[in-house]
């Protein structure tokens, strides 16, 4: 059976995914590598594009919004009495050489980069990372040296770019072969319950057919960017229900022995 119509029939038929548990481990393999790769693509675009619209703005804004500064002996100096924020669309930007900034302010920002007295705040999804200047005590940073660093950033995107895929990809890969192979150790369970002669070979391959639609519909929201509370107990949730019916569709007694 082509993978595509698999692809198609584990969305809806617990029946088919039952009867999938005789093929072959290698196709298995292989429907999990194309399953992953279409869940990572809307991930991949768009934290791509974000990417490179970040670099983008990030030296616009250098160029033309920022004073001269430099970071020396741990702390961030120019001429700006005032702090400096910049919105762009959702993206904060905050340069403070003054000190009246502080990081508890930046960290309640969504996304935002700020340049404070003594250290560099990153945000993103409310997550904050701090970078302290002291860390680089006999360095000195000027604004040209930023923009130099972010020139040769939007030189190596078409590196970047795909590398960072590649990792996303890989990364993905690998917990998607960590949830089949958890969700098989589930398939035995029910096998018991349910008085189903199946092996681990069988749920494993099962497993693997029943995670696909939790993954498409993931797919599906990350791709219209909607945010759906709770999508680690919704994923297994529908997953371990989708295996629990297919295992219910096995006969009593699997006349192949393998």
């Amino acid at each position: 059976m082509n993978v595509f119509v698999q692809l198609w029939k584990s969305l809806y038929s617990p029946k088919d995914i039952a009867r999938f548990r005789f093929q072959g481990i290698g196709k298995t393999i292989g429907y999990l590598f194309l399953l992953t790769l279409l869940s990572v693509l809307p991930t991949f675009y768009y934290a791509s594009t974000s990417l490179a619209e970040s670099i983008r703005t990030t030296s616009a804004l250098l160029r033309n919004d920022l004073p001269p500064f430099s970071i020396e002996n741990g702390e961030l100096r120019s001429e700006a009495a005032e702090p400096i924020h910049i919105d762009q669309g959702g993206f904060t930007i905050v340069f403070d050489s003054t000190g009246k900034v502080t990081r508890r302010e930046v960290e309640r920002l969504p996304n935002a980069i700020a340049l404070l007295k003594h250290e560099a705040v990153l945000v993103a999804g409310y997550q904050a990372q701090h970078y302290s200047y002291a860390t680089f005590p006999d360095v000195t940073i000027t604004d040209e040296d930023v923009r130099v660093f972010i020139a040769s950033l939007q030189s190596l995107l078409p590196v970047l770019i795909p590398l960072f895929g590649l990792v996303l990809y890989v990364l993905a890969c690998a917990g998607k072969f960590v949830s089949v192979c958890l969700l098989a150790f589930f398939g035995l369970m029910f096998a018991g319950m349910l008085d189903k002669k199946l092996r681990y070979r069988h749920t494993w391959i099962m497993s693997a057919y029943a995670i696909t639609l939790s993954t498409v519909f993931f797919a599906l929201m990350e791709t219209v960017q909607t945010i759906v509370p709770y999508s680690t107990f919704i994923h297994w949730f529908v997953s371990l229900a989708v295996l629990f019916l297919a295992a219910k569709e096995v006969p009593a007694a699997v006349q192949r022995n393998d």
